[in-house]
């Protein structure tokens, strides 16, 4: 289990958890980013992740990106 962050471009990972405060997690999950969801990330370069979470894509920070913790799926 890693963050998010962390994949490469091209992975396919489940969630497992949401960590940080609670508003920031509350944001997460309205987002979309909930426990035992698929995402992909598209993009990895150098600003925002482009990360594909139930069909829409969606910009996260690093930092944000971070809090989301997956497991990468094979």
């Amino acid at each position: 289990m890693i963050p998010l962050a962390y994949l490469p471009p091209g992975t396919r990972a489940r969630i497992v958890g949401l960590t940080g405060g609670y508003g920031q997690t509350r944001r997460l999950m309205e987002m979309g980013f909930t426990p035992g969801t698929q995402v992909e990330v598209l993009s990895s370069g150098p600003g925002p992740l482009l990360v594909k979470v139930r069909g829409v894509v969606v910009a996260l920070g690093r930092g944000v990106a971070s809090k989301i913790i997956v497991e990468p799926m094979r």
